[in-house]
């Protein structure tokens, strides 16, 4: 295994009822998939390894830990099982790589005559644990639940198309509770194989890597990026995407400000006296919130973006041009996009 840990929790789905033929079909999808990977995971044991433990993750109704996936799908080897998972020396890189070319190979063709193209989806996600002695687990924000909770946190790019998503990378979040220099933190660490090299870092740091990550592989494209105010009001996550020179459509909160005007011409002019002024006033910084309330009604458009569970999704939306006030400075000029709801209360995102 790399340095990049996989997350092997699954959450149980209801699902509908199949026919003998449509169970048939999808035993032989699932064998077909998997022989697309297996030559990943090395000799043939580990290959079997692997097709019992994507088959138990399918069709275990109840728990999908190792036991009773060992015992109710594969040939009743735990340990077996354990070792697989937690030790054998297989490679998640090359893994999800042969995952993104899956992904271009099937779906990016359908995002060729959409507008947008391919979308790569920042987001976060929570996994509830009992015990103290899964890799990274804490009392820590569960979205899943909205509140505090002791769990294990990923954070993940998908990626969007037209014809279907999947997943492009994905790495777990260590809490600095897992990366104090300390004899028992080390060993915690130890008992779950977390490698030394391995420090804390922001969401949004991972959330970079795995951009950048999936830039350098050059196997996926990704036309657009996009992620909440998480990661939209992070300074140094926006750099990165800028420094890859890759477009990208952030939410951010509604207090974040803005220039309403190029920094460069908000320069005091010199007076002849003392230094020469080098930095723009602020008079023409205003939130957000501000900005967008002074719009006239016809800089608003409004779109239908399909259909949702409770019926048509239309908004107004509106964009205009302002510069990022970044790490407190004068930063680039982007587009600020504002959505409205429709109703006698819109809720406006910004």
């Amino acid at each position: 295994m790399t340095d990049r840990f996989v997350l092997g929790s699954c959450t149980r789905m209801e699902t509908p009822s199949m026919t003998q033929d449509e169970v048939r079909a999808a035993a032989e999808r699932l064998v077909q998939f998997h022989e697309r990977f297996a030559p990943l995971f090395g000799k043939e044991q580990a290959q079997d390894h692997a097709y019992c433990y994507v088959k138990g993750l399918m069709v275990c109704p109840e728990r999908k830990s190792i036991e009773p996936i060992a015992i109710f799908v594969g040939d009743g080897k735990v340990s077996a099982l354990q070792k697989f998972i937690n030790i054998a020396p297989w490679g998640h890189d090359d893994v999800q790589t042969e995952v993104q070319e899956v992904f271009v190979e099937e779906l990016v063709p359908t995002a060729a005559d959409s507008p947008i193209g391919v979308v790569g989806v920042i987001d976060e996600s929570s996994f509830a644990k009992k015990g103290g002695h899964s890799a990274g687990v804490d009392r820590q924000h569960n979205g899943r639940l909205g509140k505090e909770d002791n769990c294990q946190v990923g954070v993940f790019l998908v990626g969007v198309t037209p014809g279907g998503s999947a997943l492009l990378d994905h790495q777990l979040y260590l809490p600095e509770s897992w990366c104090e220099p300390t004899k028992a933190c080390k060993d915690r660490r130890a008992k779950v194989h977390i490698p030394s090299t391995v420090g804390f870092q922001t969401k949004p740091q991972i959330a970079a890597g795995l951009i950048r990550q999936t830039a350098v592989l050059g196997v996926v494209n990704l036309d657009w990026v996009t992620a909440d105010e998480l990661y939209g009001r992070n300074g140094e996550f926006l750099d990165e995407l800028e420094s890859l020179e890759q477009r990208y459509v952030v939410e951010v909160p509604v207090n974040t400000t803005v220039w309403t005007e190029d920094p460069t011409s908000c320069v005091p002019p010199y007076g002849g006296r003392g230094r020469v002024p080098t930095k723009p006033t602020r008079e023409a910084v205003a939130s957000v919130a501000e900005v967008i309330a002074s719009l006239h009604p016809g800089q608003w458009r409004t779109l239908n973006l399909g259909q949702g569970a409770k019926g048509p999704l239309c908004y107004k939306f509106a964009a205009v041009r302002v510069w990022a006030v970044r790490h407190g400075e004068a930063g680039p000029p982007v587009w600020l996009l504002a959505r409205r709801s429709l109703g006698a209360t819109p809720e406006v995102k910004y």
